[in-house]
């Protein structure tokens, strides 16, 4: 028998067992199982699929996932909605933990992946949560763990990976929580996707967001990202990855909408020096904390570690409702740059209230649409901005409908068919979605001989809203 035949046909005799020996565990009120701490965490295998079905109370638990599934029979954790579409609820309110886990950092997370002693510590793998509404993960809750009562701290998140590999957040609501999802430099491949996530963050206090992640290798698409707690000071996306893209979602409110900084750990590998944010509308609203809307660079103070790469900045529309002043873009040293291309960036307040950039780095423009008058910054500091080309400038951008939130363009706006072709170095991170309100996607085509301006094509008739994700999902 051929060598190479023998191994193909080993391998899937080895994946046919696999998924032959895979468990399904059914959760929920007329289920096998009445509670979450029922399913067996501590010894999932490959393939394994936790079903907790919706009810109208919610699930008042917590535990860890420590576990490796592989690439051909991951371990899924799903969650079944309810007859419309309600996600089922783990809220971390007087949670308890399964007896048989014993695991640190508890107070960090409501569902937390990797860091146990039970089940034995490892690095989990392969891991797909969809389909949970999770909350509640923040001072002064507590819940049941292995010391008792437990308070939680305030950097608890609702998904806390303190490490792991190839893991899958899909269409889960996570909210009320100090951080909503945050991921440690031990984590990798991690992919976010049709999550709507809001209301996290800590009152008086800037250190805790609705996301933050420092990962190798990190991918945000279709979410829906929206106001941080009130009374707080964290940002909507924080992160410090290494291979990061952030793609098609609706990011409105937090004291910045990006802030895209620096890590101590990952800043050797290739991918920390390019950064790709396209597709994506970016909202700031009247009175929000600062006043620039994406940060890229750094925040530590050592400058060894800031990205010194390029910040991919790409067919995006860009919103600001301020009264005063809005500042697109703050590169924090002379050794970043940011590629800005095909993107609208609309000032409610007018020209003169927009700059592009605070004082440090290169920007390079080319075929935007910006109010008519905008300035190239207000610190009173001399700034690099080279201009490509292509740029125009107006009083408004023709959205269908701006009171509605609809930005989608009419077929009179100035910004149809003028697209520039992207970044050599973006050429693998092309345009061919578009953000659907909210957490779906679209297949996004030209209309004309060029893509339009900004996260929107015009579209004859104007597309129709997709269905909830979560029929596509099950």
């Amino acid at each position: 028998m051929n060598r190479a035949f023998a191994s193909a046909t080993a391998l899937l005799l080895i994946l046919a067992a696999q998924i032959a020996h895979a468990a399904v565990y059914e959760v929920g009120p007329t289920q096998t199982l009445t509670a979450c701490g029922g399913v067996p965490w501590e010894s999932l295998e490959p393939g394994d699929i936790v079903r907790i079905h919706w009810r109208e109370d919610a699930y008042n638990e917590k535990w860890v996932i420590g576990r490796q599934g592989t690439a051909e029979a991951w371990i899924t954790v799903r969650g079944v909605p309810g007859p419309q579409g309600q996600l089922p609820v783990i809220d971390g309110r007087n949670a308890t933990t399964r007896s048989q886990l014993n695991f640190w950092n508890e107070s960090r997370g409501v569902i937390k992946i990797g860091g146990s002693n039970t089940p034995p510590d490892t690095t989990p793998q392969y891991i797909r949560i969809e389909n949970l509404d999770i909350r509640s993960g923040r001072p002064p809750y507590s819940f049941t763990g292995r010391d008792g009562l437990t308070y939680y701290v305030n950097n608890c998140a609702a998904l806390y990976v303190e490490k792991g590999e190839h893991l899958i957040f899909r269409n889960c609501t996570v909210h009320d929580c100090g951080n909503g999802i945050f991921a440690g430099s031990l984590s990798k491949d991690i992919l976010v996707e049709y999550c709507t996530i809001y209301d996290n963050s800590i009152e008086d206090r800037y250190y805790e967001h609705n996301n933050y992640t420092e990962c190798d290798g990190i991918i945000f698409q279709y979410n829906h990202f929206g106001p941080t707690r009130d009374g707080t000071g964290g940002n909507n996306l924080k992160d410090r990855s290494a291979g990061c893209v952030i793609r098609y979602n609706w990011i409105e409110g937090g004291n910045r909408q990006l802030d895209l900084v620096d890590s101590d750990n990952l800043y050797t590998l290739p991918s920390y020096n390019q950064t790709y944010v396209y597709g994506n509308i970016l909202i700031e609203p009247d009175g929000a904390g600062n006043n620039q809307i994406a940060h890229y660079g750094g925040d530590s103070g050592e400058e060894t570690y800031y990205r010194k790469g390029a910040l991919h900045f790409y067919h995006n529309t860009v919103i600001s409702t301020r009264s005063g002043n809005t500042t697109l873009l703050r590169l924090s040293s002379d050794g970043e740059t940011a590629d800005m291309r095909n993107n609208i960036i609309y000032a409610t307040a007018g020209g003169s209230y927009l700059a592009l950039m605070n004082e440090d780095g290169v920007l390079r423009m080319r075929h935007n649409w910006l109010n008519t008058g905008w300035t190239e910054t207000h610190s009173g500091q001399p700034v690099t901005i080279i201009d490509e080309g292509g740029n125009i400038t107006g009083a408004e951008p023709g959205f269908i409908n701006f009171a509605v939130q609809n930005f989608r363009l009419q077929s009179t706006s100035p910004c149809l068919d003028l697209a520039a072709s992207l970044h050599l170095d973006a050429a693998t991170h092309p345009i061919l979605f578009e953000y659907i309100q909210h957490a779906a996607r679209e297949t996004r085509t030209p209309y004309g001989d060029a893509l339009d301006l900004g996260a929107y094509e015009y579209t004859i008739p104007p597309s129709a809203s997709a269905q909830p994700s979560w029929l596509l999902l099950n």
